[in-house]
């Protein structure tokens, strides 16, 4: 055969031109040589922070983890995401590089072919021969062996760096985490658990102190506000170092019209966060709203799917520690049976989406962001029955009817709880109206709880942040809004802001009497809480009135023996001056046996009835008769509630005024003298019941004063 043959070849393509018979076979190979990183001798970082902020004592012990001579060791950096591990390593690794004399060497783990090809690599810079890791990639030679043997042969100390090892078993798998004496590993992981770390040294890394997080937005940008405002901001952000690294970013890259730090506070939330990944926003490790999921992903593929439902519940609830004795008894059905509670929580703790808070009292503590970011993403369908067991949990931990005097100790830390599932269910966001109630019940229960502990302070924040929130869905007529406005009322007065508290108690009766009518239950308690502040401010008359009024209908409406009819009946005795006092006098100790054969004769009520009893007996001038009661009455009020309790106090100032009265001068003198050290201290010395103590032992010291 004659004859031309024209042909044309690109890329890899061979033309053969032949004549007869021919057999020819070809091998293509397509793509790239090589697939490894670019380079393992520099961080892979999408953005390397300009300082980097606290961590001194960390730093000190990674320091000496390089330091010349030092080897055979493996340090774990785990802790939340987003809170700074890589940033920890990327100052290790240029001490190790710049200082320390060290070959740095940076692998990725988060995936098998990342970790493999990164090794891989790390060989090849070590020493490895091309035929070495032709054989390690085809399977002809153990990888990681390879690895190792090149990493134990190393002419230079190095610090190897394994970065994103958020999935142990990536690395147990062929063995890739191993100690050499000529160098140092340090791996960063959100997963915490000893476990996956036999003979490693494990690091925390948490969020940064106050000072430290404000600099970190000035570094970025300084001028965008003062450090006062920039500590206001970094608190929001809950001192997390990737939302502050956004924030500072987000801020610094305006050009425009620049916000202020203020007002990039009033606009704060999670997607504003998250404009600050500028560039980056690809790589869900860089985004505040995004970053969680990876640690989730993680623990379901560990068979907890169950885990998202717990964190979804706890995202009801605030950042501060949470008692543990809290999900005792938790059981959400199909999507997390009780039975399944404690192996999800342990894969939270795992994964550092939470944490145990050492100290006496077990508690969870899980970041804000975190907490605001997952509450954000739970469906709609979710919300009101995850609510509904947050409520639920709280209720069964607050007494309805808590005694008084009682510590206060179990309920300070519910107290973030409390206000925090108020804010998000009056929020709105598909909860419906009974469960805004139930949390509403929470926050009653809670101020009524701390304020009979005798923390004022702590019962008077509650109750108005909770008259705030949750009058927004259930409006100011509702009755649980009457209620804690009643409770914030009696705080006023317990603290001595007499004004306040008469407005508030007014406006709650008027309210009362328009709302339920002039016999409800409601109503006769704003009479009960109106008649003290107005008694305690010296109008005895109008507040005895008042109090007559609550004890009629009481007893109209709840009969003569029930508690809070007895309450008030006893209460009346401390009002009531002149002849009216002289009257009902007559009824007292008919009164104190029925307290104690309703209530039981140690009941607190029992004891209210005893020592008004004695006060009624001294103000009618029968001192002499009212010593032993209020001897009595004080020695039970102090075993009862303790010295500094004011039902305690209280008692013991009537106790020295009563000795005063017979004449026991010397033992008045001291009693009253500790009643004005103690209330001084708790109450502060401007305090109206601590200026009355002191006009009293002035009388007392004067009358013991012989006369001239």
């Amino acid at each position: 055969m004659n004859g031309r043959t024209d042909g044309r070849a690109s890329g890899q393509g061979r033309v053969y031109q032949a004549s007869g018979d021919q057999h020819i076979v070809e091998h293509h190979h397509h793509g790239p040589s090589w697939a490894g990183p670019d380079t393992v001798r520099s961080p892979a970082l999408g953005r390397t922070p300009l300082v980097l902020r606290d961590r001194v004592e960390l730093m000190d012990t990674l320091r000496a983890a390089v330091a010349p001579g030092t080897g055979g060791q493996v340090h774990v950096l785990h802790g939340l995401g987003g809170c700074g591990k890589t940033a920890v390593a990327c100052a290790l690794f240029a001490h190790a590089t710049a200082d320390g004399g060290r070959v740095g060497l940076w692998v990725n783990g988060s995936d098998t072919t990342s970790l493999r090809s990164g090794m891989l690599a790390v060989a090849a810079d070590r020493g490895a021969t091309e035929g070495e890791l032709t054989a390690a990639r085809s399977g002809l030679r153990a990888a990681a062996d390879l690895v190792w043997d090149r990493l134990d042969g190393s002419d230079r100390p190095w610090l190897l760096v394994i970065d994103n090892a958020d999935d142990p078993s990536v690395l147990r798998d062929g063995g890739w985490l191993r100690s050499s004496p000529r160098g140092t590993v340090l791996v960063t992981s959100r997963q915490s658990a000893g476990r996956w770390w036999p003979g490693a040294r494990l690091l925390q890394v948490g969020v940064l102190p106050r000072a430290d997080a404000a600099q970190v937005l000035r570094d970025l940008a300084p001028d965008a506000g003062t450090a006062e405002e920039a500590e206001e901001i970094a608190d929001r952000l809950g001192r997390l170092p990737l939302a502050l690294t956004l924030a500072g970013t987000f801020l610094a890259h305006q050009v425009i019209s620049p916000w202020t730090l203020t007002e990039y506070g009033q606009r704060l939330d999670i997607d504003l966060i998250d404009q600050g990944a500028v560039g980056l926003a690809a790589d869900s490790r860089h985004l505040v709203s995004s970053t969680w999921e990876l640690s989730l992903d993680a623990v379901a593929r560990q068979g907890l799917p169950e885990a998202q439902t717990l964190l979804r519940l706890l995202a009801c609830w605030a950042s501060d520690p949470l008692p543990l004795s809290l999900l005792a008894g938790l059981d959400l059905g199909t999507d997390l049976p009780a039975g399944r509670v404690e192996p999800a929580l342990r894969g939270l703790l795992d994964h550092s989406l939470t944490e145990l808070v050492p100290g006496p009292a077990r508690s969870l503590r899980t970041h804000g962001v975190l907490l605001d970011s997952v509450a954000r993403g739970t469906p709609a369908a979710q919300r009101g029955q995850l609510a509904a067991k947050a409520a639920e949990l709280l209720l069964r931990m607050l007494p309805e009817t808590p005694e008084r005097g009682i510590e206060a100790a179990p309920f300070r830390p519910l107290a973030p709880h409390v206000l925090a599932l108020l804010r998000r269910v009056s929020a709105g966001g598909g909860v419906d109206l009974p469960v805004v109630e139930s949390a509403a019940e929470c926050a009653l229960r809670l101020a009524v709880n701390l304020h009979r502990s005798g923390d004022s302070a702590s019962a008077l924040a509650v109750g108005q942040q909770a008259v705030d929130l949750a009058r927004a869905r259930l409006g100011d007529d509702h009755r649980l809004v009457v209620r804690l406005r009643q409770r914030v009322a009696r705080t006023l007065r317990r603290l001595g802001r007499y004004e306040e508290a008469e407005t508030l108690a007014r406006r709650t009766l008027t309210d009362c009497e328009r709302l339920f009518g002039p016999k409800a239950p409601d109503t006769l308690e704003s009479c009960v809480v109106l008649a003290l502040v107005l008694w305690t401010d010296g109008r005895e008359a109008e507040g005895a009135a008042l109090m007559r009024r609550a004890v009629d209908g009481r007893i109209e409406v709840l009969g003569p023996l029930h508690p809070v009819t007895l309450r008030a009946r006893y209460i009346i005795l401390e009002l009531l001056r002149g002849p009216e006092l002289a009257r009902e006098l007559e009824g007292a100790p008919a009164l104190v046996r029925a307290c104690a054969d309703t209530m039981g004769p140690d009941h607190t009520i029992t004891m209210g009835a005893e020592l008004n009893y004695a006060n009624a007996l001294f103000y009618a001038g029968r001192a002499a008769e009212a010593l032993p009661r209020a001897r009595r009455a004080f020695e039970a009020a102090e075993r009862r509630y303790g010295p500094d309790y004011q039902i305690t106090l209280a008692s013991r100032s009537l106790l020295a005024l009563t000795l005063g009265a017979v004449g026991e001068f010397p033992e008045a003198v001291a009693h009253m003298e500790a009643v004005v050290e103690r209330r001084s201290r708790i109450l502060g010395p401007d305090h109206p019941w601590t200026g009355d103590s002191v006009a009293n032992l002035a009388d007392l010291r004067a009358s013991r004063a012989p006369a001239r």
